[in-house]
This record gives C-alpha cells, sequence and structure tokens, in this order.
C-alpha cells in the first residue's frame, strides 16, 4: 500500500506549480494569471459535420513541405448519402466538381475555410450558412476511402492546412490553480 505524506504531496504541488509557471499561493488568483495570455483565449468550439459523432477513419498528417505527401485532413466514417452539416456559421465559397468529386467549400472568417469531399449539394457560392445546417449529402458515385464510405474534412488556415480536430474542443493545457476555501 502506498503512502503519501502531507509534506510529500506539498512537495509535488510546488513542482507542479512551478512547471505550469504559477506562483504556489493560497488565496485570490490575480486576474492577469486567471485569464491567460490573450492569445490563449478560447475560440467556440466547432460542431462534427457528421451525426452522430462519426469515427475518424484517418487522421490529419500534416506534410514536412507544403509540396511533400500527406494527409490534409481527416476522413470520417459515414454511411450512404448521409447528410452533412457546417461545422460553424459561414459563407459558401465553392460548391463544384473538383477532378472527379463534388467539393463543398465554407468560408468561417479569420482566414478559417472547410472543404468536404465528395459531397452533393444545392448550395451555390454566396450562400450564408449557420452551424449545423445541412450542406450537403455524401455522394454516391464513389468514396473517398477504400475501406467504405467516408466524408474527407479538410481546413486551411490561411495557406495552411490544420488539423481540423482541434476546432472540435479548447485544446488549450489545463491549468492548475490553487486551492482556496
Amino acid at each position: 500500500m502506498l503512502v503519501f505524506s502531507p509534506g510529500l504531496l506539498f512537495a509535488a504541488a510546488v513542482i507542479l506549480a512551478s512547471q505550469v509557471h504559477l506562483p504556489l499561493m493560497f488565496g485570490d488568483v490575480p486576474e492577469s494569471v486567471a485569464a491567460g495570455p490573450a492569445s490563449a483565449a478560447p475560440r467556440e468550439a466547432w460542431d462534427w459535420p457528421l451525426s452522430p459523432r462519426p469515427a475518424v477513419v484517418r487522421s490529419f498528417d500534416a506534410p514536412e513541405r507544403p509540396w511533400l505527401s500527406g494527409h490534409r485532413g481527416v476522413d470520417l466514417a459515414s454511411a450512404p448519402a448521409q447528410e452533412l452539416h457546417s461545422p460553424a456559421p459561414g459563407v459558401v465559397v465553392f460548391a463544384g466538381q473538383v477532378v472527379d468529386r463534388p467539393v463543398v467549400t465554407v468560408d468561417h472568417g479569420n482566414g478559417l475555410r472547410s472543404s468536404f469531399e465528395p459531397i452533393e449539394t444545392t448550395l451555390s457560392s454566396g450562400d450564408r450558412v449557420e452551424a449545423g445546417q445541412t450542406i450537403g449529402r455524401l455522394w454516391n458515385g464513389g468514396t473517398h476511402c477504400r475501406a467504405g464510405p467516408c466524408v474527407h474534412w479538410g481546413v486551411r488556415d490561411g495557406d495552411d492546412y490544420v488539423n481540423p480536430l482541434k476546432f472540435l474542443a479548447d485544446t488549450r493545457p489545463s491549468i492548475l490553480l490553487p486551492w482556496s476555501e
């Protein structure tokens, strides 16, 4: 049986507090510490584009250089003709064919754009969409995945592809705050 002395627990708390750069105190937390840096402010989480929450069948794999191979999005398991929903509000900026597949791209503002394939839609460029609004259905003319029907979801931040899953929840590190009674 493990027994931890109060001194050992206090030492562990001091080490942990020093690792997250917070002062160890018993009282109010300074406003500057509680708020954290302005750049770390949480953004509103996006919604999953498929419901129920789909399995991720292939993860994001950023290439080392923009011209190298990688997987610039995530593949989400889906059902044939399943409805796809906008993960956040925005404006449709593209709805059409790319090579041999139908693609829909939604501009969410602040340089963020989501693209989905293969998706059939009745929307056109310029149409506003709300979070959760149906923007199309999985195309029956083929699939992006070998293992079965899936939707490829890519997100660009400016010119860079980023992992779409990071927009689904606040992924900032947890911060240990002092305990007060």
